[in-house]
């Protein structure tokens, strides 16, 4: 471990166990959102569709049932950036009325062909685009900006018969681990109010995680997509990168690494509709990933690690995370699977790898930039200043984005070859080890939801997941129960295109864990 890492570590160690009374006493607030009653609104997306498809139910219903709930859940959440719900409503009319006329005319089949999710409602996280609604993401000098078009995976969404609710909550530009900003506030974690839902799909991942929402359209480029899942009890899936489109995500770079960093994916409430989703998504690219064949778990190698190291300047991973690590390697046995124990010893080098290879973007956005004169940094020191006496442009989290971004936690620039090599040389391991058979438990983060600006303190827990976006390799969320009250959830990771087999490992803890449980 580097020098200065280590002694960023050992600092933030220091203050989490001196600030965690302070924190402790700002956080009591123990409320949860109102508890789930439809029943309906437990079905998967699956279900769902088959009952608009069927005449169970009109989509018409279906979608006043997500937006009543949202109106119910949002006041305490704060995950709703702007709604369409009259929109969403007359869209969803137009469904029934498409599915009474094409029964009659017997052409029902052709009208859902094509479209597996039709007049099934879905939200978006802000920067994936929905046109002609917000598209500020977070960020004071871009108030009012509205989305001129679809974003890529938005369209594919939609194309496949899901209507839109509305666009949901980020931190500036998607650059933090918590979900808040100057323009919206904070979300809130549905399971209890005085925590995060993790960030930057935290909007997604409330909404999902109480039964607002079935379905959602997010992106992962360091744990973006995983975490909040984690924090908030639902499912969620980091591509392969490459399979699924990225065009009309904000931010966007022109780094060639990008999109081999940045993933759209989905999040869900339930397994079944990862793999829904996914098939929607990669579109013409689905036969790239065999998401068609069936996966037999009798012949899945499961690896597991429940840390990546130890070391006085990393946070260990809590026990409940650890024990739901081993639990779940030993259910899969139990249903199968090989259990192999061979580990990957330089994921011990994650933060390394992750903020060299990351940090050496270009393009990477300036969050001191001055709008008035671009060529001019603002301050760090006096943006905090104006931020702690209610001013400033910038969130504490916009700023702390920055200061990493400036000393790359004093990693030196020199040693960026290295670590691009270990980068290599750790995907060429998993990718060989893996195999088309194998997946790697492991942590998506250090402990469960912690209170809100706890991040800054708990940061190292994100070498969990941003390291899997440097590698580009597919990863799941999988909830696999709670523990006072608060969601557990794990880390599947397989090589690269082998999204498969995450998804049917997250189908089978599902079964044997339970998978997403509503706040009570």
């Amino acid at each position: 471990m580097e020098v200065g890492v280590r002694l960023v570590g050992v600092l933030l160690r220091l203050l989490n166990l001196l600030l965690a009374p302070l924190f402790w006493l700002m956080g009591r607030d123990n409320r949860k959102v109102p508890p789930l009653t439809n029943e309906l609104l437990m079905k998967s997306a699956t279900e769902l569709a088959a009952a608009v498809r069927s005449g169970d139910i009109t989509s018409e219903e279906l979608v006043s049932m997500y937006i009543s709930r949202v109106k119910e859940v949002n006041p305490y959440i704060n995950a709703v950036v702007e709604e369409r719900y009259r929109a969403a409503l007359d869209e969803a009319k137009a469904v029934d009325r498409q599915i009474y006329e094409a029964k009659t005319h017997g052409v029902f089949e052709e009208l859902v062909k094509n479209k597996p999710l039709l007049g099934v409602p879905f939200t978006v996280k802000e920067s994936c685009q929905l046109a002609g609604f917000s598209n500020s993401v977070g960020c004071l000098e871009n108030a009012g900006r509205k989305a001129t078009s679809d974003g890529a995976v938005v369209a594919l969404v939609k194309k496949a018969g899901g209507i839109p609710l509305l666009v949901s909550n980020t931190p500036e530009l998607c650059l933090g681990w918590e979900t808040t900003n100057l323009l919206r506030g904070p979300t809130k974690n549905p399971y209890c109010l005085s925590r995060t839902p993790g960030g930057s799909s935290g909007g997604e991942a409330a909404l999902l995680a109480c039964g607002a929402s079935p379905l959602s359209v997010s992106s992962d480029i360091a744990g973006s997509i995983r975490l909040p899942a984690a924090f908030c009890g639902v499912f969620g899936h980091k591509p392969t990168p490459g399979v699924i489109p990225i065009e009309g995500h904000i931010p966007t770079l022109s780094d060639e690494q990008f999109p081999k960093f940045l993933t759209v994916g989905p999040m869900t409430r339930k397994a079944e509709d990862l793999e829904l989703l996914m098939k929607i998504m990669a579109a013409d690219n689905r036969t790239a990933l065999r998401l068609d064949e069936p996966v037999d778990i009798n012949k899945v190698k499961v690896h597991y690690m429940t840390e990546a190291t130890k070391s006085l300047a990393l946070i260990s991973v809590e026990p409940r995370v650890r024990d739901s690590i081993l639990n779940a390697a030993k259910y899969l046995q139990h249903c199968g699977a090989t259990l192999s124990e061979e580990k990957f010893k330089d994921l011990e080098d994650s933060v390394e790898i992750s903020v060299s290879v990351f940090f050496s973007m270009k393009d990477i956005p300036n969050m001191l930039q001055d709008p008035a004169n671009p060529k001019r940094d603002k301050s760090l020191l006096l943006e905090l200043v104006k931020l702690l006496f209610g001013g400033g442009s910038r969130s504490l989290q916009g700023l702390s984005f920055a200061l990493i971004q400036r000393t790359r936690l004093f990693i030196p620039a020199a040693r960026t070859p290295h670590y691009r090599g270990k980068a290599r040389t750790l995907r060429e391991q998993l990718t060989r080890t893996l195999g088309d058979d194998g997946v790697l438990l492991y942590p998506v983060f250090n402990g469960l939801a912690h209170r809100h600006n706890q991040v800054f303190l708990r940061a190292s827990g994100v070498m969990y997941t941003m390291a899997f976006n440097i590698l580009g390799v597919p990863a799941t969320t999988v909830p696999v129960g709670l523990c006072d009250g608060l969601p557990v959830g794990i880390q599947v990771i397989a090589a690269p295109n082998q999204d498969r087999l995450c998804l049917a490992v997250a189908k089978q803890l599902e079964a044997g864990f339970g998978g997403w449980r509503p706040p009570r």
